[in-house]
């Protein structure tokens, strides 16, 4: 399994001096990757559209976002080995072709380091600020995932959809990797397992450690009934950690505790069939201090032996 973590995004924290701060030392420690999430807005007004918490407020972590793109662009040019990945960028608020554009120019100045995490999306009220209906987002998903892939492989492209078109034209220039960077999918249910294993595999958000080996079982029976060999996906998933001081014992939600447990559990998703885990310092309730992200990103450095 390959270990991650999250460049600073949210919250007081997510400041351009520290975002090259992590990840310049996530690289040196040898972390395989860094990753962004999105979020567009924090609406004033409790919330019914927030799967875990309906009729509540959004996280705190929600109210300040930095945008994810520019922030992969920024680190991408003080380091040089890192791979940067989305986790997840919400498909419907982008055009196929503006967003082929960027991530092509991202895997271009950042030299292939390029792995995109992509997603249908939840919120009506971000939906509501771009312009674009909440209705019928998946089958929207579906073709937009066509178009992109069609503008990163044909030559000249051509496409005309029910949703999105692309006159005759030639969009240069090309992503660095071949045909296109990986391309994996985020969500739940066994729609995205189909869309996942059509890509190059599934984007997890914080998947219970006790769900991983189901779900990783799932995905590579959706692989071989597709055709797909499994070994060739991608199983990523993001991990929300929470340092304590003290052991919190067997009852704990996995990577909150000691740096003890937290290495514990890292090994246990291993276990459970992931390709890559990232460390996400992000979405700590209590609020997210520079020095304790860096105490678990410096304790947990693949270096030291931990990841495989």
């Amino acid at each position: 399994m390959k270990l991650g973590f999250s460049l600073p995004m949210a919250g007081s924290w997510a400041t351009p001096q520290n975002q090259i701060l992590v990840a310049q030392r996530a690289e040196a420690l040898g972390y395989h990757s860094l990753w962004v999430f999105q979020r567009m807005l924090y609406p004033i007004k409790p919330q019914n559209d927030y799967p875990p918490l309906p009729g509540q407020p959004w996280p705190k972590s929600f109210e300040r976002v930095m945008d994810p793109l520019v922030s992969l662009a920024f680190v991408a040019a003080v380091t040089s080995r890192i791979r940067l990945g989305t986790s997840v960028l919400i498909v419907p608020y982008y055009t196929p072709v503006m967003l082929a554009k960027q991530l092509a120019t991202l895997d271009i100045v950042s030299g292939g380091r390029l792995d995109v995490g992509l997603g249908l999306g939840w919120s009506k009220d971000e939906f509501d600020a771009v312009g674009v209906p909440h209705e019928g987002r998946g089958k929207r998903a579906d073709e937009f995932l066509r178009c992109l892939k069609a503008i990163w492989t044909e030559d000249p492209v051509e496409f005309k959809g029910e949703f999105y078109s692309v006159p005759r034209a030639r969009v240069e220039p090309r992503p660095v990797q071949r045909p296109h960077p990986p391309i994996t999918i985020g969500g739940y249910g066994p729609t995205v397992i189909r869309r996942a294993v059509t890509y190059d595999g599934f984007n997890g958000g914080n998947v219970p450690l006790g769900q991983v080996a189901p779900l990783v079982k799932e995905i590579k029976a959706a692989a071989e009934a597709a055709g797909r060999d499994p070994a060739t996906l991608q199983i990523v998933s993001r991990g929300s950690f929470q340092l304590h001081a003290t052991p919190k014992g067997p009852d704990r939600r996995p990577l909150w505790g000691s740096l003890a447990e937290i290495r514990q559990d890292v090994e246990r998703y291993a276990e459970a069939g992931l390709t890559e885990l990232f460390l996400e310092a992000n979405f700590d309730p209590r609020g997210v201090t520079l020095e304790g992200a860096l105490e678990v990103l410096e304790a947990l450095a693949p270096e030291s032996g931990l990841a495989i």
